[in-house]
């Protein structure tokens, strides 16, 4: 459904948009698959990252929880790089486009599309009955997400990139049924492209290679967050699963080498190396040698954003007012988008 020629057809600017979301603590993962990638685009074009709340209450959270949640991702976005005069920084919540436009979406989108939606079927598991019906209908909301800003570019892992095809449909289900009425709505959303996330995209559990690090993982063990301790990070990576064999001089060695090849990768990933590069150092070791090494290296790069957002949470009146001129911002492009889009809907 989506058109190869959008590039030359959507006149508009490049813009960027994506969302972390403010449930449970920010780990590694997200740091290296989407966080450090998102302050090297600021450079590139305009960009727009949001504390995606909406997203956060498909299932429960408690809510003070999430309001200190929401101020915690801010703080983290600021002290890895971000820079609130460069890029637009809100919460999801204050910029009413997103719920209003997922909602014409959830009208154009078809069932059949967001039944073939793996990650629902992930989450949701054997309580399928009792998911959300926000659960259910997340990637309409995703989609409203992008396109509240006419985005270009969208930085993706590999599990939402389901979901930005499906935005790329919308968009093209959109233009399709609105260009027949009106002259020039044939390309009123671009279709979205997707960015590689991170200089890792998929950083694996440290107990288990085969497994995404992830919040919901039950033992903190598997994950390293960015709040942890110096002591705490360290012995994480101490603790780390691998196996008996030396590492492999070259980065092909790591085959079926789950464990030694994350630990590999986040290494290249913190020290803006190649994983090739790495190993012409360390091949050969064992990894008692590689793994203080690694530890060395993600206290040096870590420490300093843990503290500079422990900094920022204790002044939460300036976190609160970034995101408030965030939003202001937000909605500045959003709404004359809103605006268009229900009159060509048929809105009064």
């Amino acid at each position: 459904m989506t058109n190869q020629n959008n590039k030359t057809e959507y006149q508009g600017p490049e813009r960027v948009f994506s969302g972390v979301q403010p449930t449970g603590q920010l780990h590694l993962g997200n740091y290296l698959g989407a966080i450090k990638r998102f302050v090297h685009l600021q450079e590139e074009m305009e960009t727009i990252y949001c504390v995606v709340d909406l997203h956060a209450i498909t299932t429960w959270q408690d809510p003070k929880e999430l309001h200190s949640a929401i101020r915690e991702v801010t703080a983290f976005y600021i002290a890895c790089g971000l820079d609130p005069k460069r890029s637009i920084l809100f919460n999801q919540s204050k910029v009413s486009a997103h719920a209003e436009l997922a909602w014409i979406f959830n009208c154009v989108a078809r069932m059949g599309w967001l039944n073939r939606m793996t990650q629902f079927k992930d989450k949701a598991g054997k309580n399928r009955e009792n998911a959300s019906v926000g659960l259910f209908a997340y990637p309409s909301l995703m989609a409203a997400d992008i396109l509240a800003y006419k985005a270009t570019h969208v930085p993706v892992g590999d599990d939402q990139k389901q979901h930005l095809e499906l935005s790329r449909d919308i968009a093209q289900k959109f233009n399709n049924d609105f260009g027949s009425l009106r002259p020039g709505a044939e390309h009123f959303f671009p279709l979205p492209e997707p960015l590689i996330a991170g200089p890792a995209p998929r950083v694996m559990s440290l107990r288990d290679g085969s497994k995404k690090m992830s919040k919901s993982d039950p033992s903190d063990m598997t994950r390293i967050h960015l709040s942890d301790s110096d002591d705490d990070l360290a012995k994480k990576i101490r603790k780390a699963r691998t196996d008996p064999e030396a590492l492999p001089s070259e980065s092909a060695g790591l085959k079926d080498r789950p464990e030694a090849e994350n630990l590999v990768t986040i290494f290249a990933a913190l020290a803006d190396r190649t994983k090739d590069d790495v190993l012409s150092e360390f091949g050969g070791a064992q990894f008692s040698a590689f793994k203080p090494a690694l530890a060395d290296l993600a206290v040096a790069t870590l420490a300093p954003f843990r503290d500079k957002a422990e900094e920022l949470m204790a002044a939460p009146d300036e976190i609160d007012r970034i995101l408030e001129d965030g939003a202001a911002r937000a909605r500045a492009i959003a709404d004359p988008i809103l605006a268009e889009v229900k009159d060509l809907v048929g809105f009064i």
